[in-house]
């Protein structure tokens, strides 16, 4: 029973669901606990946060930006 819990928890954290959520569909009082107890399941947020930050970018023309293009000039 407790490797269905831990394989529900992995599954919801890597799709993003936060600790607060996932602590209150697993039945605990205290998301503290969740966290001290599912941390090891949680994905590497450098991950996340790289393509977060390439999100925000993509599509975006940034152009030269060289010491050409400083205002001075």
């Amino acid at each position: 029973m407790h490797a269905l819990r831990h394989f529900y928890a992995s599954v919801l954290l890597d799709a993003g669901e936060t600790i607060k959520a996932l602590s209150h569909y697993l039945g605990h009082y205290d998301p503290g606990f969740t966290l001290r107890v599912y941390t090891n399941l949680m994905p590497s947020s450098d991950a996340r946060a790289r393509k977060a930050v390439d999100r925000l970018y993509e599509g975006t023309d940034l152009g030269p930006d060289g010491p050409e293009t400083s205002q001075g000039q």
